[in-house]
């Protein structure tokens, strides 16, 4: 039994021989009915161009569509067919997948094929490109069925009947109001057993949840998260239903702002593409790069005021990098922490408040263990390998400790308030990413155990 989970079927090797087989085309359109999608795009890049193109023959243009949108690339692909034949088969997409697919061409060939495809498909692409890239209508497919508040049960099965033809996503039927505004929703279940005399009014959720077009990802991410339905409608300013965000679609898009959020974590605008030439890695992330280097001159201008203190106790230098790594690490974790809470945008500002004693709290806790062992192994290390008397090693192990004490507190509300401060003045507060807190606290633990070296080595031990 283990091997049979081990040993998986290989999709893309079997539909590739399948095709290379010579069966006639009635043959290869009855197997490929078994193969997912998905599967089948994966297998294009090891087909020939002619292969490919018999491959498009057999499938034809409804199927066709279906694989080009799980396609990354699928610029390159459409490429190889004629303008009617590619126009068709974007004809035939989801108006979101029928964008996304466009945005891969160049700009001559997307208007030939927007003037080629049917006026109802234009509509809904030109719908789609309206928004901006970080409105939810951009995320939107038109693909949806709605019917009306006053049918009975029977109309409304007639009417999903006839709509299902051009749209397959039906498991949530939507209500549109006497006015033309949305009045709700309907499970597909409870349509089906539903009897004929019963009310359509008693199977309609009218609480159901929705978002509005022009809001951006960011701000109504948690909502479409929230809520397990596989659609969620998508509202113009004048409450009519205007498309839908399906689980799909959610995934995706949390996919994006992950991404999104990580290369700013990075100290990048946005996430960097394979693709992308070098010029454009650079514009990305060559901005941070010079602010950053600004705040490392600062700390290396600090350092230097300290220069008397190293003078005098060379051997504390050894030990900075413990300092400064670990006051980064604990403003880093607090960032992460705080980031993700900052999401809910319902956080009052005394949860903001306990957050940062919180963080403060774990912070000082932290350092004090930290701290202790610090003074324990750099103690016993200057003693036994450096041949220090015990006074003088466990001297400069104590100032160690106590700055790393000092250091990880003050980088924990450093990693908490900073974010928060970004978010109170309008700016994603991701933007205060791992690049600026590490720096930002690299300057605190410069200061800080040069500082205490200062204080406890030179002016109360006597020791330089």
């Amino acid at each position: 039994m283990e091997n049979e989970f081990l040993n998986e079927p290989d999709y893309i090797k079997e539909l590739v021989e399948l095709i290379r087989s010579g069966a006639d085309r009635r043959t290869l359109a009855k197997e490929l009915t078994n193969y997912h999608d998905n599967d089948i795009s994966n297998a294009l890049d090891e087909l020939s161009t002619d292969e490919r193109k018999l491959l498009y023959q057999i499938l034809g243009d409804e199927r066709v569509s279906e694989i080009f949108a799980y396609l990354d690339d699928p610029g390159k692909y459409l490429g190889e067919l004629e303008l009617e034949r590619a126009a068709d088969i974007i004809e035939n997409m989801d108006a979101d997948d029928a964008v996304d697919v466009l945005e891969e061409v160049d700009e001559e060939t997307r208007k030939q094929l927007i003037e080629l495809i049917d006026e109802e498909s234009k509509e809904d692409i030109k719908l789609i490109y309206s928004y901006e890239e970080d409105e939810i209508g951009s995320k939107m497919t038109t693909n949806f069925i709605e019917i009306e508040k006053r049918l009975t049960i029977k109309q409304a099965m007639r009417s999903l009947i006839a709509q299902a033809e051009d749209n397959d996503n039906i498991s949530t039927l939507f209500v549109e109001d006497d006015d033309g505004t949305f009045y709700g929703a309907i499970d597909l279940k409870d349509l089906i057993v539903a009897r004929n005399y019963m009310n359509l009014e008693n199977l309609i959720t009218q609480s159901f949840p929705y978002v509005r077009d022009h809001e951006t990802i960011s701000d109504c991410i948690e909502r479409l998260k929230d809520y397990a339905e596989d659609s969620i409608p998508v509202l113009n300013d004048k409450n009519e239903l205007i498309g839908v965000i399906t689980a799909q679609d959610i995934v995706e898009v949390v996919d994006d702002e992950l991404g999104d959020d990580y290369a700013k974590l990075a100290g990048m605008t946005e996430e960097a593409e394979l693709e992308e030439s070098l010029m454009e890695s650079i514009k990305k992330r060559l901005p941070w790069l010079i602010i950053l280097l600004g705040l490392s001159m600062c700390v290396s201008t600090v350092t230097s005021l300290f220069e008397g203190v190293i003078a005098q106790l060379a051997i504390i230098v050894s030990f900075q990098s413990v300092i400064l790594g670990m006051s980064g690490n604990v403003g880093t974790q607090s960032l992460a922490v705080t980031i993700r809470l900052l999401m809910d945008e319902n956080l009052e500002a005394k949860q903001k408040f306990s957050m940062i004693f919180r963080e403060m709290r774990i912070g000082f806790s932290n350092g004090l263990i930290l701290g202790i062992l610090s003074i324990v192994f750099i103690g016993g290390y200057l003693c036994v390998l450096k041949g220090k008397s015990p006074q003088y090693a466990f001297a400069i192990s104590l100032c160690a400790g106590i700055a790393l004490l000092i250091a990880m507190t003050i980088s924990s509300i450093v990693g908490t308030s900073v974010p928060m401060f970004f978010k109170k003045i309008n700016i994603d507060p991701a933007v205060a990413s791992g690049p600026l807190i590490t720096t930002v606290n690299d300057l605190i633990g410069v200061i800080t155990y040069y500082g205490v070296a200062w204080l406890l080595l030179i002016n109360f031990l006597h020791l330089g």
